[in-house]
């Protein structure tokens, strides 16, 4: 597709969507990829007790317990307790030490809204959202390229490519062209090394081919 066409199929304008706008699409939900649910404490507690170990001294408890040697059974429940409450203490700081690194590394974007440019968080974009790229910056969604100036983009992590690659705006493509000769489009988590674009995002990272390529590489 053309610039205009892509343009027309979005619903927008190279001056960006209005603030009305970006508010309705923003119910199709944010531009980033599902997270997988933190476990569940009782998830945790099952998790520490099949352990082997844990079943090697529970069953040593039992046996305690059938020839009443109950203190010695009740040490070793102690002990069971102890090592699945410090499992769950360090697996639950594990997650929010996770969740906080995420936070701290979230990407931002230059995105033209309503004729003038902001910075925000890349999660916040929404289909149709005009967006500046410079070098250094990690490409935040699918995008079809509106203008280029010099503009190169590594894609390994998609195509395996590891020279960056050069993109053309005003190049148009036969639909079926594979992934690696998009030289008009932009893909999410591919980084810019050289140059600048103006983009218009054309797919969320729920939908986008950097989730395809991870799980072609899974299979």
């Amino acid at each position: 597709m053309t610039q205009s066409e892509v343009l027309t199929e979005t619903n927008t304008s190279e001056s960006g969507l209005s603030e009305d706008a970006v508010r309705i699409r923003q119910k199709d939900g944010l531009n980033e990829l599902a997270a997988k649910p933190p476990k569940a404490t009782l998830q945790m507690i099952k998790e520490q007790i099949i352990d082997p170990m844990i079943m090697i001294l529970l069953g040593a408890a039992l046996f305690s317990t059938l020839f009443h040697e109950y203190t010695e059974a009740i040490i070793i429940a102690m002990i069971v307790v102890i090592n699945t409450i410090i499992g769950i203490v360090q697996e639950k700081k594990a997650q929010s030490s996770l969740a906080a690194l995420r936070d701290m590394s979230a990407s931002m974007a230059h995105v033209i809204c309503a004729g003038k440019e902001q910075l925000i968080p890349a999660k916040e974009l929404v289909v149709g959202d005009i967006v500046n790229l410079h070098d250094g910056d990690m490409v935040p969604a699918d995008m079809r390229l509106l203008e280029s100036a010099n503009l190169k983009i590594q894609e390994a992590s998609l195509t395996g490519e590891s020279v960056p690659v050069e993109k053309d705006a005003d190049a148009v493509l036969a639909k079926d062209c594979s992934l690696g000769d998009r030289i008009n489009m932009a893909f999410s988590s591919s980084i810019v090394t050289y140059g600048r674009g103006l983009d218009v995002i054309y797919e969320y990272r729920n939908g986008c081919h950097c989730r395809h390529a991870g799980r072609s590489n899974r299979n």
